[in-house]
């Protein structure tokens, strides 16, 4: 228990914080991290880069959220870009619809500007902000009558405004508005009827460039209309046009996703983006390696059997386009695998998910409350490199718990065998029950503790993940136990033997017995933790430096005190009917 409470400061320390205990040594053996793409592997920060609309491709300078920038024609690969005075009314009316069908806002902090609400909304805010919109002008010009809030099951939002006549506004994927629309707006002001796939082809463009794509449309309504449904948009919208977003990958999440592949633990991109938006994203990451890696999309995910989604899910490293219900799907078929499987959430639909997963990881910036209860760990900074770190540190808890039962059982192994043996066979006791109690429960604990505050080992994330199967003893370590305690049996058996007929004294030939046995503990202490590997490597020329175990030494030198103290100190002599030793006797 004090190991894994340790664990979890550590984790605090870097970011992520735990719920559940036994969820700090459950990460040491995770083989499958599934992760939310955005804020979690990327930095949050949208920055609308290009759009389309009207046929025509336009180019957006300016970054972060702030409301300066300006508008470039791209006229082809050989012609230099024009530079936009006046924008086109399509354009116009694509940028209005992304500020109007909007419930974010955007502050000015100081130097810097900051969104209140969702990032791609701040971007879609910064965008039209650009081309002169201003939402407070907006807002009491094109008052806000009605809205449709996003749902994931639709895939769009949509709001009634009221001014030049009253129209709905949309936003949302490609996939779900193409289907709505059966025109779309020129340049010229004139309708044209829609090619869907001339419209999936820039939508594919645009992805393969890493940017997150939206749709955005429009639809005339009688002045009668005073609210929506979703039946009010399910035919006849007009086509405005495309603004694609780009949302850089997280430096070190990208060192994280490497370490976790070295780890020998499977990175998985989950994602609402589109498919090719999500693969350039991966390629980039180092998530998705080679030309062919394999994407599915939650659509395919849906009419698949059983046996075929286990498969894609061990198959697949990027999923898009997901339903939050399909993430369970995914938790479930990978654990059907054998997997252990941490998965990232934040929404009140991805409770499920995080429930039934090993380690359930909630956004602790982002995420709703509800996603934080089903969850196992908190990420303080929805940093992928958290999960990385905190796998770490659950791995380092785990070695170190594994130290402290390999240095208890055997040191208390050899006390138990020599009580046992001398009671059968009718001996003088070589350790008195007093002083069995001082070893369990004073040296013991000043020199076990610090095991727990162990450093990681240099190779630890370069170790492939512990079968969560393997028992705590396992045969190697019961063979060590076994070896060791009969080791100590020997010496104390020994050295009392051997004293008793040398010196004929019963207090002197249990107390150098003792010391004898706290000096083997110290040098097995030693053996089996960081420092006393390190330093043999040191002494051996390894060129290694010494590791820094403060606590650990601490523990040994106070161990060592307490041990003179034992013997020299004429009332613990009376306590514990112990004898005081002379320099050549301690040699």
């Amino acid at each position: 228990t004090v190991t894994l409470a340790i664990g979890v400061n550590r984790m605090a320390k870097r970011n992520a914080i735990i719920r559940k205990l036994p969820a700090v040594e459950a990460l040491g053996s995770a083989t499958v991290v599934c992760s939310d793409k955005t804020g979690t592997l990327t930095e949050n920060q949208m920055t609308v880069q290009a759009v389309y609309a009207g046929g025509k491709h336009y180019e957006v300078s300016g970054g972060g959220y702030s409301p300066k920038g300006e508008f470039w024609q791209v006229m082809g690969e050989e012609v230099d870009n024009v530079l936009l005075d006046g924008l086109p009314p399509v354009l116009e009316e694509c940028l209005l619809t992304g500020m109007l069908c909007n419930d974010s806002q955007l502050e000015h902090r100081g130097d810097d500007w900051a969104v209140v609400g969702d990032p791609t909304e701040g971007a879609l805010l910064a965008s039209a902000a650009k081309a002169g919109f201003s939402q407070a002008g907006l807002a009491s010009q094109k008052p806000r009558l009605d809205s449709i809030p996003f749902e994931s099951d639709y895939q769009y939002m949509a709001t009634l405004h009221d001014g030049d006549g009253r129209r709905i506004y949309v936003k949302g994927s490609v996939e779900s508005l193409l289907q709505r629309c059966k025109s779309m707006l020129f340049d010229d002001g004139q309708m044209v009827p829609i090619n869907p796939s001339e419209v999936e082809n820039q939508v594919e463009n645009m992805a393969k460039q890493g940017l997150r794509v939206l749709a955005f449309a429009q639809k005339a309504v009688e002045p009668h209309h005073h609210a929506i449904d979703h039946g009010d948009i399910e035919t006849g919208l007009v086509f405005l046009g495309l603004q694609g977003m780009i949302d850089p990958p997280r430096p070190e999440a990208i060192a994280a996703v490497h370490a976790c592949h070295h780890a020998g633990i499977q990175v998985k991109m989950i994602t609402g983006d589109h498919i090719s938006t999500a693969q350039a994203i991966a390629k980039r990451m180092g998530i998705a390696q080679g030309d062919n890696a394999i994407a599915f999309e939650g659509r395919q995910l849906a009419v698949m059997s059983p046996e075929e989604l286990a498969q894609a899910a061990e198959d697949s490293c990027v999923f898009a386009r997901v339903a939050p219900a399909q993430k369970l799907q995914l938790v479930e078929a990978l654990q059907e695998k054998g997997h252990i499987v941490a998965m990232t959430g934040d929404g009140v639909n991805d409770a499920p998910a995080l429930k039934r997963a090993d380690i359930g990881i909630a956004m602790g910036k982002g995420g709703t409350e509800v996603a934080r209860e089903s969850s196992d760990m908190l990420l303080t900074d929805d940093n992928f490199a958290s999960i990385e770190a905190a796998v770490e540190e659950g791995r380092t808890v785990y070695q170190n718990l594994r130290k402290a039962i390999a240095f208890l059982l055997p040191v208390n192994g050899g006390d138990s065998m020599t009580i046992l043996i001398s009671v059968l066979l009718a001996l003088n006791l070589p350790i008195l029950s007093l002083q069995v109690l001082w070893l369990n429960m004073i040296n013991s604990i000043t020199m076990t503790v610090p095991l727990a505050f162990e450093a990681k080992s240099p190779g630890i994330m370069q170790q492939a993940p512990r079968n969560p199967n393997e028992p705590l003893i396992t045969k190697k370590l019961l063979h060590r136990i076994l070896l060791v305690s009969l080791f100590n049996w020997i010496l104390i058996f020994g050295m009392f033997e051997w004293v008793n007929r040398t010196y004929d004294d019963l207090a002197l030939a249990r107390t150098m017995a003792i010391q004898a046995l706290v000096a083997a503990r110290v040098i097995y202490l030693l053996s089996i933790s960081q420092l006393g590997r390190s330093f043999l490597g040191y002494v051996m020329g390894k060129r290694q430096t010494i590791t820094k175990a403060p606590i650990l030494l601490l523990g040994i030198a106070l161990a060592i005190a307490l041990q003179i103290g034992f013997s020299q100190l004429p009332f613990m002599n009376v306590l514990f009917k112990t004898a005081p030793m002379d320099w050549q006797q301690w040699v």
